[in-house]
């Protein structure tokens, strides 16, 4: 082989090869080898017709094609990795030149690793939450806990919030049944919001026995089919359950924790919940860092690379599906669209992701980042120690350089973060303009997010 031309343009790459006849030969000679038990020939029994006969028929290049798929793995080694040409994805086979002697001639196009640009990456300074945690977060985790230690009565009364009602119920659009809306001796925990808003609210006052119709308007951003409708629910009380929560003093402590006092609950209670504040303030922060130094760095991304990332997150959503038991087609048309609609949906935070893989992949470049076989070794441990594996089974399952490109990236985020200083979120403008919903000024208290 011989290559005769190698030509970038942008993130795409043209490359000229030319191939031997006697390569080319086993080539098509494989690819004939192949198709010829489905070719039929008058005078010879299927897949027993010569070479010679099919080519003077279909024409004397008809495998040549095929045949260069047969010995691609070697022309891509010699003109692509050979040549230190970076391809992102297959290349395509753009012009194909046979010669009258039965040397071929190809030209591939094929994207490539773009180049890129570095902006600030060390000594950014980016916004993180300050972690507090509230009186009336501590005596949230009491009232859950007291919760599971509840006893529970069934009381001849009308429902409050709080209550169980274990409700039949049925929903009608226009008066037509509509799929989904219907269900008999249904549990529902008045308060918890696990239907529709403004169902649970209704059905307070209710008690057991007594029905009535309810009047819902589903949210904008509903299932596709019934998104923004007014409907009517018929709702049937059969029976109304009340929790009776204990007290909440030094016994209530000691039935449900190693404390002796309520005090020592509810300190270990806020330590262990700024503790995970912390902790998930931190992955923000970090996450934030790394947005940055993506932000600040100039690139032009070629689509395979998007197309690839974009292919990742997917399979990962679909992996989270089928936990779920939902396949990735069920749950498209579940949200009122398609394989192609919930890919393009992905897409932004695939572009976005893209960037930051090579943002990180030149820092590690540029701060000549390198990877031990001491950090794969421990890398190997901490894998089987978190999924109680053998050592030799985990080696088997994920391949030395996969580990090698985790704990480069890693790496690269830590030179990011440990350089960037963290600074309060900014405050937020409040107006007198008009009064907002409670939902939206709750809201605003929130830190600001990068």
């Amino acid at each position: 082989m011989n290559v005769k031309k190698i030509e970038r343009n942008g993130n795409e790459t043209t490359i000229v090869v030319e191939i031997d006849k006697e390569l080319m030969e086993s080539g098509v000679n494989k690819a004939y080898m192949k198709a010829r038990k489905n070719i039929m020939i008058p005078g010879f029994r299927k897949g027993k017709a010569p070479r010679k006969m099919i080519e003077a028929m279909y024409g004397a290049h008809v495998f040549y094609e095929d045949g260069l798929e047969e010995i691609f793995p070697e022309v891509y080694d010699f003109a692509v990795i050979g040549q230190d040409v970076k391809a992102v994805g297959r290349p395509s086979l753009t012009d194909m030149d046979i010669s009258d002697e039965g040397v071929v001639t190809i030209t591939l196009t094929t994207e490539v690793y773009p180049e890129v640009t570095l902006g600030d990456y060390k000594g950014l300074k980016v916004e993180k939450e300050v972690v507090k945690v509230t009186d009336e977060q501590v005596e949230a985790e009491l009232n859950r806990m007291a919760q599971n230690v509840a006893s529970t009565e069934t009381v001849e009364r009308a429902a409050q919030m709080g209550d169980t009602a274990n409700i039949d119920f049925e929903g009608f659009d226009n008066g037509v049944a509509f799929e989904g809306g219907k269900g008999e001796a249904f549990d529902l925990k008045l308060g918890s919001g696990s239907f529709v808003p403004g169902f649970e609210e209704q059905v307070v006052g209710m008690a057991a026995g007594e029905e009535k119709d309810i009047d819902i308007t589903f949210p904008e951003d509903y299932k596709a089919d019934l998104a923004g409708k007014a409907v009517v629910f018929h709702v049937k009380v059969n029976k109304v359950t009340a929790t009776n929560l204990p007290e909440m003093d030094d016994e209530f402590a000691k039935d449900v924790s190693e404390f002796d006092t309520l005090d020592a609950l509810k300190a270990d209670i806020r330590k262990k919940a700024e503790e995970e504040a912390e902790k998930r303030a931190q992955n923000a922060f970090e996450q934030a860092c790394v947005e940055k130094a993506a932000e600040n760095t100039a690139v032009e991304m070629p689509n395979a690379l998007v197309e690839a990332e974009l292919d990742n997150q997917m399979q990962r959503f679909g992996y989270q599906l089928q936990m779920s038991g939902y396949s990735m087609e069920a749950y498209a048309k579940m949200m009122g669209g398609d394989m192609a609609t919930m890919r393009n949906a992905f897409r932004p935070a695939a572009e976005k992701q893209a960037k930051i893989n090579v943002t990180l992949a030149k820092i590690a470049e540029v701060e000549q980042i390198e990877v031990t076989d001491e950090d794969i070794a421990a890398e190997y441990e901490d894998l089987a120690k978190q999924y109680s594996l053998e050592l030799d089974k985990v080696k088997e399952m994920v391949p030395a350089e996969e580990l090698k490109s985790s704990i480069e990236t890693r790496k690269a985020v830590k030179v990011i973060v440990e350089s960037a200083t963290a600074k309060k979120p900014a405050a937020k403008k409040r107006t007198t303009k008009k009064a907002k919903p409670a939902e939206e000024v709750a809201a605003e208290e929130k830190p600001a997010e990068e």
